[in-house]
């Protein structure tokens, strides 16, 4: 299954999703993209730069660091956070980390109407297949 139908099929499992999306970070590319309405290039171009930022940021890696020290744990390829959810005026965005590609990201923006619950639960669900698709 191509990238674009894993996408567009998680789409339709995951209530009020409006749009998906992959991520790698390493290369800051968007690698493939769902919605179902249309959006400037420069919108999505800068929704790969904000998944890194979110993920990767210097802050972030601080606090990743810090965590890891207080654990005992010293594994640099390890990341603390895997799954980050944002909260706007209109809409849900769920950004989550795939097993397989540590550095990738996908990302699923629901209706803020969803029930966060289920739209977690359908995104977990979901995320090996999108990635098996890479």
């Amino acid at each position: 299954m191509s990238l674009e139908k894993a996408l567009q099929t998680s789409m339709g499992n995951i209530p009020e999703c409006l749009a998906s999306g992959y991520v790698d970070m390493d290369t800051g590319m968007l690698l493939g993209v769902h919605t179902v309405d249309s959006h400037p290039q420069e919108v999505l171009d800068t929704l790969a730069a904000a998944t890194a930022d979110m993920f990767q940021g210097s802050s972030v890696v601080q606090i990743e660091n810090m965590f890891k020290k207080f654990r005992g744990t010293e594994d640099t390829s390890d990341h603390y956070f895997q799954e980050i959810f944002v909260f706007s005026d209109n809409l849900l965005h769920v950004f989550m980390r795939t097993k397989q590609y540590p550095s990738h990201v996908v990302c699923f923006v629901c209706r803020k109407s969803a029930n966060p619950g289920m739209v977690l639960t359908k995104a977990r669900m979901a995320i090996d297949t999108v990635a098996g698709a890479l």
